[in-house]
Order: structure tokens, then C-alpha cells, then sequence
């Protein structure tokens, strides 16, 4: 325990630093902002703004990127509530409720308690990322080459098949990014592969250019056509206005915590992070609610459960992130890549070797949601004005800024050219439903994988048994198939159910 009030201090003594609060403040600012303008989102934010924390202390930096990612969450809420459009992935199911209830006029209402509901859900998965991500530290401690191989196919499996879409799909996207992180020099010759004479590329494909290309540029595109003509009055929404009534606070409190626990746990697994929370949280508030018609109707339950599951996972999602190195989702993938650029390799020892980092990360969640809470309340004027800005104005500057974000991490033409191609690819991904961030995690788990798979066959002379033999690495193996095998079955059951539909109909 004395152990623990220690590092706590040590916590606030970093995050309470002038610095971190001013780098803290221009995070969730920033991130606020970014979630309310629709088709950017997180991911395309940190990797835009990353070149800008090359010059910072490491701690500085992760509180600035990670008050991005959570404050885009906050904000994400607004445009799905106002205008029917979700600034972030994780907050589309917000608009199931959150629309209809501004066109009832209560809009305010909808807002206030997104607010209240992600403060709770981000608070309550702050304490159980300080009290659980210690004894997994301590735990991995235990793992050799073979648990973390296994522990990451697991991690990629989870993602590609329990995410959005079809599993099979985000298998194929898995191994094309993990093809692509053979990119460049080799582990243990020190030979470039794959380069094709590209000097360039020596240190594999360029993260950033890569993940502002297929998340970026797709989304800006695409958005540049279908946001038009969608405005809200900022005059309508008052404060008198946002205050709920009892029985939306009744409603609402069961809602909160149900969706915190939710979204703890999904956050804390490799690879499923908000969104699947978001959408399971809406799914339990329909199933215990009394009247389940009351829902698409604007029922705030279906608000407030899954905005605090969404972010509740967002701060439990750095749990697997800091103590194993197995990203949470495709945006603690970005981080696992501000954190090895920033000299700090991502596992078990970074609580042990940086503990003012990750205290004083788990501090500024504190400060960051109190920052938040105090600024999307008084502030949603603002952002109601924002989203009144025509999106043809604002896509230019956006597509600008990715451009120079991309150039000046390293001063590279051959980045933009990596930024393009990669963009193209994500346009056609689209276009055929194939999920980006699979492609993406392979990409920055490949290297990782392929260390710890040649470490594991060097150490036990080539013998691929030791990944069953071993017992931890055994279980990890056996839920990584346990998952395919139940998503084999869903789709055949689904595909049974579809052909028994369309003989029903035919008859």
C-alpha cells in the first residue's frame, strides 16, 4: 500500500508539473475539437500531431497524444447528437438516441449527459488501470519469447475478427500488414528487404505516412461529398436547457456504471477497444429496459450507457499497451509507435524503468477529464458554431495539414509518395468494406512478431511445439482458436439463416 501512495505522488508531482498541465490542456483541446469535426477521428490526429512531440520530454508527448485520444471521444458525441454524423467511430451507436433527441429539442440534455457519463466511465477505468496494470506487469514478468508470440496472435486475432466487418476480411488485412512490416532492414543480418532500392525505407514503411494515408485521406474524401447543408442553431441550446430532468437522471445512473463495467473490461482485452463496447453497452440497455420500444426514439439510457463504456475502454486500453506491449486497439498502436520513437521500449518494464511515465500518464487521466468536463459543457456554443463551418472550407486545410505533418517527420518527399499510394488504398478498401486498422496493428505487431517467433525457435532449436508445450502460451493459443472457431460458426450459422430466408420467401 505504501508502495502504491508513492507512486502516486510521484504521479502528481509529474502530471501537476506547469508542463504536463499545459501539454495535457492542448491535448483534450485539441482532441475535443478534432472529435467534434466529423471524418478525422483520433487516429489520423495523433499520427498528424506526432511529429510535433519529437522535441518533448517521453511523458510530456504520451499525456499530450493520450489527452487527444481521449478528448476526441468527448467530442465525438456532439456532431453524432447535432447532425446525425459521428465524429468518431466508437460514438456512431450515440446517434441511435442522441439524433432523435435533437429533434425533439433536447439536444442540451443529450449533451450534458454524454458529458456527465464519460467523465464517470473515464474516472472509473483510470482507477482500475492504477490498481490492475501493476500485477499484469508483474505477471508478464514471467513470459519469455513464446508467451509474448502467442499473446500477440491472440491480441491480432481478436481484432481482426471480433472488430466490425467480416472476419475474414480483417484476417486477410492482418497478413497484409504483416507482409508490409517485413519492409526493411532485417532483425539479425541487418539486410534491407523488400526496399527495391529505396534507402529510404531501411527502418521499414513510414508509420505515420502510412496511417494518415489509409485512415486520413479516406475519411476526408469521402466526407468532402456527404457533409453538406446540415446545420443546428447555436442559439437553441442553453444551458437552462441542457440541465436533465429526474427521471432522465433515473434512467441514467444504471445506464453509467452497467456501461463503465462494459467498456473496462472490452478495453482492457488486445484489439476490441470502444467501439465494441459502445455497441455491447446499447445492446444490454435495450435488453434489461422495461420498455425496449422506448429505444431509436431518443431513449438517454442508450446515450449515457454506451458513452461510458466507450470511454472507460479508452483508459483501460493502455493497460495491455504499457504492461505487455499488445496494443488495446489501432490507436494504442500509434502510441506503442510514439513510445519506441521516443527511446522507450513498450512491455513489462516500462513501469519498473519509467515509472514517472506511467504514473504520471495515470495522473494527467485525472487532471485531462476534470479539463474536459469543465470545457464541453460551457463550451458547446462553440462547437454547435464549428460544425455550422461548410465542410468544402475546412477539407483543404485538412488535406494541407496531413500533407505537412507527413513531410516534416523526417524531410522525405519519399513519405508523401507512401502518404499517396497508401491513401489510394485505403480509398479502394473502402469501397470493397475491408477494415483499415487490422492492416494497420499487423504492420507495427509485425517486427515484434517476428522477433519473438525467431527468438522463441532459436532458443528451443527450431521446434514450433514449444508454443503448445509451454502452458501460458498454450491458453493463449487455445482462445486465439477458440475465437476462430466461433466465428467459423457464426458465419456458416448466418449463411444457414440467410439461405432458409430466402427459401421462406420464395415459397
Amino acid at each position: 500500500m505504501s508502495d502504491f501512495a508513492s507512486n502516486l505522488a510521484l504521479g502528481f508531482s509529474v502530471a501537476f508539473s506547469w508542463q504536463a498541465m499545459w501539454y495535457c490542456f492542448v491535448g483534450v483541446s485539441l482532441g475535443t475539437f478534432i472529435g467534434v469535426l466529423p471524418g478525422i477521428g483520433a487516429l489520423a490526429a495523433i499520427a498528424l500531431l506526432l511529429p510535433l512531440t519529437f522535441g518533448m520530454e517521453p511523458a510530456h508527448a504520451l499525456i499530450m497524444l493520450a489527452g487527444i485520444y481521449y478528448g476526441s471521444n468527448y467530442g465525438g458525441s456532439t456532431a453524432s447528437i447535432l447532425l446525425n454524423l459521428p465524429g468518431t467511430p466508437s460514438s456512431a451507436v450515440t446517434c441511435i438516441e442522441g439524433y432523435p433527441m435533437s429533434q425533439q429539442g433536447r439536444a442540451g440534455v443529450a449533451l450534458f449527459m454524454t458529458a456527465i457519463a464519460s467523465f464517470i466511465g473515464s474516472i472509473c477505468g483510470m482507477l482500475i488501470m492504477a490498481i490492475f496494470s501493476p500485477p499484469i506487469a508483474a505477471l508478464a514478468f514471467s513470459f519469455s519469447a513464446p508467451e509474448f508470440f502467442s499473446l500477440m496472435v491472440l491480441g491480432m486475432v481478436a481484432a481482426s475478427t471480433l472488430a466490425s466487418g467480416s472476419p475474414l476480411k480483417g484476417l486477410a488485412m492482418i497478413g497484409l500488414g504483416l507482409i508490409l512490416g517485413m519492409v526493411g532492414r532485417d532483425l539479425y543480418s541487418g539486410l534491407l528487404r523488400f526496399s527495391y532500392g529505396v534507402d529510404q525505407l531501411y527502418e521499414g514503411l513510414p508509420l505515420v505516412a502510412v496511417a494518415l494515408g489509409i485512415f486520413g485521406l479516406p475519411e476526408v474524401i469521402k466526407n468532402a461529398g456527404q457533409i453538406t447543408g446540415r446545420t443546428v442553431e447555436a442559439r437553441s441550446i442553453s444551458f437552462a436547457s441542457m440541465w436533465p430532468t429526474r427521471d432522465d437522471w433515473r434512467r441514467s445512473w444504471g445506464a453509467m456504471f452497467r456501461g463503465t463495467g462494459l467498456g473496462s473490461f472490452f478495453g482492457a482485452l488486445p484489439g476490441t477497444g470502444g467501439l465494441l463496447a459502445s455497441f455491447m453497452s446499447y445492446a444490454t440497455e435495450r435488453r434489461v429496459a422495461k420498455d425496449p420500444s422506448r429505444f431509436g426514439k431518443g431513449a438517454i439510457e442508450g446515450i449515457a450507457g454506451p458513452e461510458a463504456a466507450n470511454n472507460a475502454a479508452v483508459q483501460t486500453a493502455f493497460i495491455p499497451t504499457l504492461t505487455l506491449g499488445i496494443p488495446g486497439d489501432i490507436v494504442m498502436a500509434i502510441m506503442l509507435g510514439a513510445l519506441t520513437i521516443h527511446g522507450i521500449q513498450p512491455g513489462v518494464s516500462v513501469i519498473n524503468n519509467h515509472p514517472d511515465l506511467f504514473w504520471g500518464l495515470l495522473v494527467s487521466f485525472l487532471l485531462g477529464n476534470f479539463l474536459l468536463l469543465i470545457l464541453n459543457i460551457p463550451l458547446i456554443g462553440l462547437w454547435v458554431r464549428i460544425l455550422a463551418i461548410p465542410y468544402w472550407v475546412l477539407y483543404p486545410f485538412i488535406i494541407a495539414f496531413i500533407c505537412i505533418g507527413v513531410y516534416s517527420v523526417s524531410n522525405s518527399v519519399v513519405d508523401l509518395y507512401v502518404l499517396m499510394f497508401f491513401g489510394v488504398l485505403g480509398i479502394v478498401m473502402n469501397i470493397l468494406r475491408f477494415e483499415p486498422a487490422p492492416l494497420v496493428l499487423g504492420l507495427i505487431l509485425g517486427p515484434m512478431l517476428e522477433e519473438n517467433l525467431r527468438r522463441s525457435l532459436t532458443l528451443y532449436r527450431g521446434s514450433y511445439t514449444v508454443f503448445l508445450t509451454r502452458p501460458i502460451s498454450a491458453l493463449f493459443i487455445g482462445i486465439a482458436v477458440l475465437i476462430l472457431a466461433w466465428t467459423i460458426y457464426g458465419m456458416f450459422r448466418a449463411r444457414a439463416r440467410r439461405r432458409a430466408a430466402l427459401a421462406a420467401g420464395e415459397e
